[in-house]
């Protein structure tokens, strides 16, 4: 099951016009501290900026939503990248533009389309990603069993993220939380009902689209 649409890792990219330099950072963030601690640390590594304009949104309804211009001409930088976000219909996404200021006004309109491409340009290095519930499945069984579940674990709906080499194998599988329930008596067939499951755990996982 789809939750929301994110940004699958941090990115950043660098638009320049007009001799000012954008440079535009992006990352994936679950609550507003962690937006806000980025947003800090971004202002402390580029402290030297004319500007560092941060927006962000997140909540898997988008519930929590704040820009700021820092210093730059009311409604002509923060607001329009939290607009960008919010058109995307991304979430759990902090992005700060920093500014050197080249010397050269832009006016207020040159400024929103500046600050706006320049996060575009983020946000597309960064991959837009669908973030769905998924499950993870670890089993003790056989070693037996083991050859057969990886021949056939990309084709019949599962991953195996770890396998563990003990007197059994301990194997994670993971899936769509929609299909555990098929994946369960798949591993109950191959393994005649011998494979004891050990752990079932709900995660959220991130698909590139």
């Amino acid at each position: 099951m789809v939750l929301y649409k994110s940004i699958y890792e941090y990115a950043e990219a660098e638009y320049i016009v007009e001799k000012s330099r954008f440079i535009a950072h992006a990352s994936p963030a679950e609550t507003t501290e962690e937006a806000k601690l980025f947003v800090a640390e971004i202002k402390e590594k580029y402290k030297d900026a004319t500007h560092n304009v941060p927006a962000f949104i997140v909540g898997p309804g988008m519930e929590h939503q704040w820009a700021s211009d820092d210093g730059e001409p009311q409604g002509t930088s923060g607001m329009p990248v939290l607009k960008l976000i919010s058109a995307s219909e991304l979430t759990n996404v902090v992005i700060v533009v920093t500014r050197y200021f080249g010397g050269i006004k832009l006016g207020t309109g040159g400024l929103a389309r500046a600050y706006t491409h320049a996060a575009k340009l983020a946000i597309e290095e960064a991959g837009i990603c669908e973030v769905r519930e998924g499950v993870s499945l670890t089993y003790k069984f056989d070693y037996t069993y083991l050859s057969k579940l990886q021949s056939i674990a990309d084709d019949s709906g599962f991953a195996i993220e770890d396998i563990k080499y003990t007197e059994v194998i301990e194997a994670t599988l993971s899936c769509m939380s929609e299909e555990s329930e098929r994946i369960k008596s798949l591993v109950a067939d191959i393994s005649g009902g011998k494979a004891e499951l050990i752990n079932e755990e709900i995660k959220l996982a991130k698909y590139r689209i």
